[in-house]
């Protein structure tokens, strides 16, 4: 199910204290019954195996999605499952009426495929930044792997030491494992993936691969040369 989060961005709210306002306050703020979308940042939007908002509400207090942009889901951020819009209040979620088109996001995001093990493969979009891209691959060092078509995958360089869920075979043999983007090439830098690339890898790992635990860690090993 696609998911997405939006939370006040109070360098664009001429409101103080509207963010993290419930239902309640933010109409004494503002004087309306309705939220205002100009004023929210997309922090997230990717998959989940849940729609239920509890536990969408649950997981993102308390934790994180590799993922997540923003600060733990709280009083005021907005979560939309499909084409419905819920507040976050003081106790629970109200359905609302929001524009996401009035809504703003980062410029510096970059268009990725990103797969998680035992998940099909989704479009989503990750910040052009190291921070960013080592948080969506489980924070660890990035590895990449350069394809042969100007793209390339983007691991964890310590996925397998670090005991993470097999998540596919490669074409050229061995298994990746926790999540991992696929991006373009883009010589010294990397970048978005176009319409036909993104295309091509949701195709590429639209199935999920069942690889046990055994053979994820039989794939771990060191080559040694002499000269």
């Amino acid at each position: 199910m696609r998911v997405k989060i939006y939370q006040i961005n109070n360098d664009r709210c001429d409101i103080p204290h509207l963010k993290f306002s419930g239902s309640k306050e933010t109409e004494k703020l503002t004087g309306k019954s309705t939220v205002d979308p100009s004023v929210y940042d997309e922090v997230f939007n990717a998959e989940l195996d849940t729609d239920n908002l509890e536990e969408i509400y649950a997981q993102f207090n308390t934790g994180r999605h590799p993922l997540h942009r923003g600060h733990s889901l709280s009083v005021s951020d907005v979560v939309v499952i499909g084409k419905d819009a819920y507040f976050c209040d003081r106790v629970g979620f109200n359905k609302i009426e929001f524009d996401e088109k009035k809504t703003q996001k980062p410029d510096d995001l970059m268009r990725v495929v990103y797969v998680e093990p035992g998940k099909p493969a989704y479009e989503a979009e990750i910040k052009h930044d190291l921070d960013s891209m080592q948080r969506a691959v489980g924070d660890g060092l990035i590895e990449p792997i350069y394809m042969d078509d100007g793209c390339i995958l983007i691991g964890n360089e310590e996925s397998k030491l670090r005991g993470m869920q097999g998540n596919r075979h490669l074409d050229g043999g061995g298994i990746i494992a926790g999540p991992f983007f696929v991006c373009g090439d883009a010589g010294e830098e990397f970048r978005a993936l176009t319409d036909d690339e993104v295309t091509k890898y949701l195709e590429k790992y639209a199935q999920p691969e069942d690889i046990s635990d055994e053979e994820t860690q039989s794939d771990v090993g060191f080559i040694f040369y002499t000269f």
